[in-house]
């Protein structure tokens, strides 16, 4: 590939991409089955796993039981460390399919970029290679900051896809954003909820009673708000129920400008530069 062009994919994966998704992380056997089960029922098509979850096999006999066709649903899992840093890509997404019970991923992560040992430059282009072969629609990647992008767009003449990060109105991610925005990348969010702090904050607890949903709801619809794909995870119907219904939450831009003050800046984030999940 030309390093100098950036090749558009055939089509967007903005629209491609249901408004919310649902995580499965850390469910698996029957209790992932019957989440996955009780999402799709909820109304979600986005269904979010990974290799490392342990739980594809439990992820894909809910979609071989939804009753829901296969073009109706995105299904992403991701590249687990072992299989990056070897460079076995391919058969990475091969197992994948066959544990999924999946002709074809819809979309598949880079999961970590392990920048240590320098391999996911060459891990993007393997996966490229298995899109044009007609296993996966869009490959992205998870936790890049912007110099891991840059160097994957300088290597192989292509921006991912997607960028899935840890955010919440706490964690804003606003230079990782700027990156993916600058090189049209689209943003997706793992953990937006946070982890409790930021649901208990007076201003969202505000926003939920004068709008008249949950604190949840708030939170995901300031994601939302800003273009970007949470994937929340729940194995309560009803909290998915709940979650769903976000997407009809309205906030107003004051809303947001009040939620985005709870921003603590990106050292409130776990270091990628650090983090090695095999």
């Amino acid at each position: 590939m030309n390093p100098e062009t950036t090749a558009p994919a055939p089509d967007s994966v903005r629209t491609a991409l249901p408004r919310l998704g649902l995580g499965t992380w850390p469910l698996v056997g029957p209790d992932a089955t019957r989440a996955v089960l009780a999402g799709i029922e909820a109304g979600y098509r986005l269904i979010d796993t990974a290799a490392i979850y342990g739980n594809e096999d439990a992820v894909g006999a809910a979609l071989a039981t939804c009753g829901v066709p296969r073009d109706d649903l995105f299904v992403t899992t991701k590249l687990r460390g072992s299989d990056h840093v070897s460079g076995d890509v391919r058969g990475a997404v091969e197992r994948s399919l066959e544990r999924l019970g999946l002709e074809r991923l819809d979309l598949f992560l880079i999961h970590w970029p392990l920048p240590r040992f320098d391999r996911y430059a060459a891990a993007f282009e393997a996966m490229l290679e298995c899109r044009d072969a007609g296993l996966v629609r869009y490959v992205g990647v998870s936790n890049f900051l912007g110099h891991h992008l840059r160097k994957v767009v300088a290597e192989t003449g292509e921006a991912p896809a997607v960028n899935q990060i840890q955010m919440d109105p706490s964690l804003a991610r606003l230079p990782v954003r700027r990156a993916n925005d600058e090189l049209g990348v689209f943003t997706q969010s793992w953990s937006p909820l946070g982890r409790g702090e930021v649901l208990g904050a007076p201003v969202v607890a505000s926003i939920a009673d004068r709008v008249g949903c949950t604190r949840a709801q708030v939170v995901l619809a300031w994601h939302l708000a800003q273009g970007v794909v949470p994937v929340a995870r729940s194995a309560n119907p009803a909290r998915q129920s709940e979650n769903l219904a976000a997407v009809d939450v309205e906030l107003t831009a004051a809303d947001v400008a009040a939620l985005n003050r709870l921003d603590r800046g990106e050292a409130a984030a776990r270091d990628v530069e650090r983090e090695e999940h095999f």
